[in-house]
Order: structure tokens, then C-alpha cells, then sequence
């Protein structure tokens, strides 16, 4: 009897989350609309003038720890943004039964490869919303902040069939760390592990494939919590994770090297530095230090944890890069 109970229970919940997304499916106004992926929970911001028969691009906004998806739109104003220039916006949730912090858990071995844990999770709520709603699968993106942007290196390493770029703000290289122990020390002095390695292997949890994998990476200069060594980790990974990918061999044809280097200020505020990766006409990576910036959101609600007003709109910057990018 108990085991019936839990089953009916369990499929009520199911029908629930599917029903709430299909009866907000035509919404024409901006509108949060809550659902569920296995045990993760997850908003969707609908952007206003949404229409049902004109696919639009999908940005998959990853949190950082003590926060949730509401807080981390409010920090950011991504909602604002997707109203602006109409994309649809997917917050997963990480449960605190699975983190008590709300850290997304992107040191553990199962969350470092395809088909297995959070990334797995995710990439079925993407899914699900692409059943629900008109998403142009050639132009869905990932961000995040934290511990959120080490999940989207993450994503974007081994979904490189899902996600057209990605964006890694304070964040680390994909398995910069694969225990918890590690993982400190990761975050105070840099991954013991070595970016063109790394860069090897994310290449490899997408299966080889025959493309690059676009990255902007956001880092302040005075990070506290994840050293700014972490941030140009990241950069170099996944410049050899697109050297790989680009002709299957690992040959400097793209290199760690920028093409270009711009440095701009924003008035009143911070000074950042704007490093471009460009092979064969295309953008491939975008590096950028704000300086002074401790372990932030550039340009972000003050009203929120973890916000730097005074830096560079990460937001508007974030998607600068990701329309500059389509799958294939």
C-alpha cells in the first residue's frame, strides 16, 4: 500500500510539472513559469511577445551557491535583457537536499561527464522545454557564476551538440577538481591539472567532435574565492578543447594566443582588459579581467549578494557574445 501511495504520489507531481508547462505555453507577456526534471526544480523566464510559432534562442542560467534561480535574475537583470531582445531564459535549481549551500556539485566524478548527474539533468530540462515552447535549437547557450559556471564549462564541454557557446563568470576549467578536497585548494591557488589536458578531455565528453566550443570566461583580478588563475585556466581549456576540435588534432591551429587586446574603463567604475581569440574569422574565445573586482557579477543588482555594480554590464556582455555564436 505504501509503495502504491508513493508511486501515485510521484506521478501526480509528474502530471502537475508537465500541465503547468503546457498550459503556459502560448504566454505572450513576460511570465515565470515553474517546473520539474527529476529532482531538480526549474524557472523559465517567457519573454514578453513570445509567440508560439517563432522559435527564439534559449539561455541556460546557471546560479552560484547560496543562491536560487529568482535571486540570481534579479543579480543580473537577465530577465530585463531576454525581454529586450527576445530569448527565453532557463534557471535550473540545485536542491539543498543535494547541496545544503546550493553549490551545484561539479566536483564529483558523475557530474564531470555526459549522460550522468547534474549536466544530465539539465540538458533533460532544456529538453522539456523545447517540447513545450518554440526554441531555436541552433541557439541555445549556457552561463553561470561560481560554482553555476564551472557546471556550464561543464555543459558546454560535453553538450558541445547542445549548447552554441558558453559563458563561465568566477568560475574554473571543466574537472578542474574531481574531489571535494581538491577542490579548495583549486579555488585558492588554480587546478593542479594542466588546461591543454583538460582541454583534451572536454573534448573527448563531447565525443570528438568536429567543431569549436566558443567561451567567454569573466574574471575579476581580486577574486577571493576562486583565484583569477582559475578564470585563465578556463580560457586556455577550451582554446585546446576548439584546437582539437577544429581538425582532430591538437596542431596550434588555434593557440593561446590572443588576436587582439582591448582595455576600456566604465565611467565612475572599474577599468577591464578584453582579450579576443579570432581563427578563421570566427570568435572563439573572449577573455575578460575586470580589475580590482572581488568574486562578483559585473555590473550587477546591488540590491543582491555577490553583485559589482561598478564593473562592466556582465550581462549585456554575455549575450554579445552568445548572438555572435550558432550551432551547426
Amino acid at each position: 500500500m505504501k509503495r502504491n501511495a508513493v508511486a501515485c504520489a510521484r506521478t501526480w507531481l509528474l502530471l502537475l510539472a508537465v500541465l503547468s508547462l503546457t498550459a503556459a505555453a502560448p504566454a505572450r507577456a513576460g511570465t515565470w513559469v515553474h517546473g520539474v526534471e527529476g529532482t531538480r526544480g526549474f524557472q523559465l523566464w517567457v519573454p514578453t511577445g513570445y509567440a508560439p510559432g517563432t522559435p527564439l534562442p534559449l539561455v541556460v542560467a546557471l546560479h552560484g551557491c547560496f543562491q536560487n534561480p529568482s535571486q540570481f535574475a534579479g543579480l543580473t537583470r537577465l530577465n530585463e535583457k531576454a525581454d529586450a531582445e527576445q530569448f527565453l531564459v532557463l534557471y535550473p535549481n540545485q536542491a539543498t537536499f543535494a547541496n545544503p549551500t546550493q553549490c551545484w556539485n561539479f566536483m564529483l566524478v558523475l557530474n564531470q561527464t555526459r549522460d550522468h548527474g547534474e549536466p544530465a539533468l539539465v540538458v533533460r530540462m532544456v529538453e522539456q522545454v523545447r517540447r513545450h515552447y518554440a526554441v531555436d535549437a541552433r541557439r541555445v547557450y549556457v552561463g553561470g557564476v561560481s560554482s553555476g559556471a564551472v557546471l556550464a564549462g561543464t555543459l558546454l564541454a560535453c553538450y558541445s551538440d547542445v549548447f552554441a557557446a558558453g559563458m563561465i563568470g568566477a568560475g574554473a576549467m571543466y574537472k578542474a577538481a574531481t574531489t571535494i578536497s581538491g577542490t579548495g585548494f583549486a579555488m585558492l591557488f588554480g587546478s593542479i591539472y594542466h588546461p591543454d589536458d583538460r582541454g583534451r578531455d572536454a573534448w573527448v565528453c563531447s565525443g570528438r567532435p568536429r567543431h569549436t566550443m566558443p567561451v567567454l570566461v569573466v574574471h575579476g583580478t581580486k577574486d577571493s574565492v576562486v583565484d583569477l588563475v582559475n578564470g585563465r585556466q578556463a580560457t586556455r581549456q577550451f582554446l585546446q578543447t576548439s584546437d582539437y576540435g577544429d581538425d582532430g588534432v591538437a596542431n596550434d591551429s588555434i593557440r593561446p594566443a590572443a588576436t587582439q587586446v582591448t582595455r576600456a574603463s566604465v565611467p565612475g567604475g572599474r577599468a577591464y582588459t578584453v582579450e579576443d581569440y579570432v581563427y578563421g574569422g570566427a570568435l572563439v574565445a573572449r577573455h575578460i579581467e575586470v580589475q580590482g573586482m572581488d568574486h562578483a557579477w559585473p555590473g550587477g543588482d546591488s540590491r543582491y549578494p555577490f553583485a559589482d555594480p561598478s564593473g562592466p554590464d556582465g550581462t549585456a556582455l554575455m549575450w554579445d557574445f552568445f548572438r555572435q555564436h550558432t550551432r551547426n
